[in-house]
């Protein structure tokens, strides 16, 4: 089978990528917006864990950041303070001590403190995050000399670059008076979270709708402006375009809506497409590989792999455009880190043939030299779409892949615990810092079971070294050509493959003010937000 035969049209009817020609990025910044009012936005999925302090994932951040709230969120230009409102390390690197908000109250009505951001820290993030195990390794303790200041102590040098960028993703801070001496995983304030957030979680009617309702309390003066948000559960993404043209919901996020329809959504009176909000929120399209295999294990056959994936293709086709090609684990839209000097895999099969043939993999009677299992996340039709494609590249060079399409919790479990599958389909983010997530994909030794992580069986000398340098060298400059050596190393070695970069679109009402006012609005706090009267 040759690659013309994989039909454009067939993959059109797959994907529900970005149809629109022109979208008009919408910019709204701090506007005074309207007290009152409930806003109704589209959910398609029901996370099992709504504890962003213990699962930092945007499913889960996505409703719960209204509620638990970290020490600082993204803005345009920097960081804006939440729970913190300063953080300072030390030269060496040693300490960073965070000044805290005053006279803030979790919604049970107890006092936030400094002990309160020393137990999420030492009991939570550091010990049970995804995230937070690898970014906080080295935190030695949490010194809490008054209710509020904390200061971490460092066993070796945290870079201050990374504890800022880590801020909005890692440190969700929970009430210690709930979570103490309890079993933190079963706690029940997990799917019922109590923050300090500017709304509070009411109601979950599995199947219906989370209703997140005002904290009258909260310390945001005027905020928030919403009198309740409601997350209507609609797994049919064709359900979130109907329900926005019918006026029973507000917002679709993430790209809800099947992205071939945005042209005609842009023409319906009252509704737009808004690109922006999504700045700090890139996903990667990436090819995980099984190491644990022995004949992925070869590096010939991962490059003819490579070698085998029409990246423009997957651009045009998959994302209607409206992605980029990836050249390494760091995307281009990171600037503070992306280095553009790494190895290439031009599209070329007859060198995916040959570089097969040399690995010992010839071709068989039947046109096939191997087979695999190949399990594309069912996260987003993007992910499923592209395995359709990977399926039909891999038998142009005499690869037979088996399609595997599971359920999120049968993915999850197949790739991140039980390690049954040879090659997987992932939808990892890249969080603003190599150190955030990234790494996580190919550094060695993660335990089993962490999800979107290196569960692959990949080792590398040379890349955990150069991980680990890079985790506690202050010095930006030195910090960031570490980094630039690690994109090097992970496309020359291909833990695995990344394939295209690409961010999401929402669809809103008109009526919503102060929508998409930073880099991750989607799953920022929603304070400043209003409805129009």
């Amino acid at each position: 089978m040759s690659l013309s035969t994989i039909s454009r049209r067939g993959m059109l009817m797959l994907t529900t990528s970005l149809a629109a020609a022109s979208l008009l990025p919408r910019v709204a910044f701090a506007d005074e917006a309207p007290t009152g009012g409930r806003l109704v936005v589209a959910a398609d999925s029901e996370p099992r864990n709504l504890n962003p302090a213990i699962v930092a994932s945007n499913s889960v951040f996505y409703i719960s950041s209204k509620v638990v709230e970290p020490l600082a969120e993204a803005s345009f230009d920097g960081l804006s303070p939440r729970l913190a409102t300063s953080w300072e390390g030390s030269a060496d690197g040693s300490t960073v001590t965070f000044k805290l908000r005053e006279g803030v109250t979790w919604h049970d009505g107890k006092p936030f403190t400094s002990a309160d951001v020393a137990f999420s820290a030492m009991e939570v993030w550091k010990p049970l995050q995804n995230i937070g195990r690898s970014v906080l390794a080295n935190l030695e303790r949490v010194e809490t000399p008054d209710e509020s200041t904390a200061v971490f102590h460092f066993s070796k040098p945290m870079p201050i670059q990374l504890m800022r960028n880590a801020l909005p993703v890692v440190t969700a801070v929970l009430p210690k008076h709930v979570y103490e001496e309890t079993e933190i995983a079963e706690n029940p304030a997990n799917t019922h979270p109590i923050g300090t957030g500017p709304f509070t979680f009411e109601e979950h009617r599995p199947g219906e709708y989370y209703r997140l309702a005002k904290n009258e309390s909260y310390w945001g003066e005027g905020e928030p402006k919403l009198d309740e948000i409601i997350f209507r559960v609609l797994p049919d993404r064709a359900g979130a375009a109907s329900a926005l043209e019918a006026g029973e919901i507000q917002l679709a996020a993430f790209s809800q809506v099947p992205l071939v329809e945005l042209s005609r959504m842009e023409s319906v009176p009252g509704l737009e497409v808004v690109t922006k909000g999504y700045e700090d929120l890139t996903y990667q399209l990436i090819v995980e590989i099984n190491h644990r295999n022995e004949t992925l294990a070869d590096l010939k056959v991962r490059q003819a792999i490579a070698h085998a994936i029409d990246k423009a293709f997957v651009v045009d086709t998959v994302f209607l455009g409206y992605a980029t090609a990836a050249t390494g684990p760091v995307p281009e839209s990171a600037k503070e880190f992306y280095n553009p000097d790494t190895p290439s895999y031009d599209f070329d099969v007859d060198k995916a043939n040959a570089l097969l043939d040399e690995a010992g993999y010839p071709k068989k009677d039947d046109g096939t030299r191997f087979s695999v299992r190949l399990l594309p996340a069912p996260f987003f039709s993007e992910t499923r779409a592209f395995g359709q494609y990977l399926r039909q590249a891999l038998a142009a060079i005499g690869i037979d892949a088996e399609l595997v399409n599971n359920d999120t919790p049968a993915h999850l479990n197949a790739v991140y615990k039980e390690h049954d599958f040879d090659l997987a389909i992932g939808a990892a983010v890249f969080r603003g810092d190599p150190a955030i997530s990234t790494t996580n994909l190919v550094k060695s030794g993660i335990p089993d079971g962490v999800f979107f992580s290196n569960q692959g069986g990949y080792a590398n000398d040379k890349i955990d070294a150069l991980i680990d340098e890079a985790l506690e060298t202050v010095d930006t400059e030195k910090r960031t050509k570490l980094y630039d050596q690690f994109q090097v190393l992970v496309v020359e070695d291909l833990p695995l493959i990344n394939v295209a970069n690409w961010r999401f679109t929402s669809v809103a009402s008109t009526d919503v003010v102060n929508m998409a006012n930073n880099p991750r609005w989607v799953v920022s706090n929603w304070a400043d937000t209003g409805l129009k009267q």
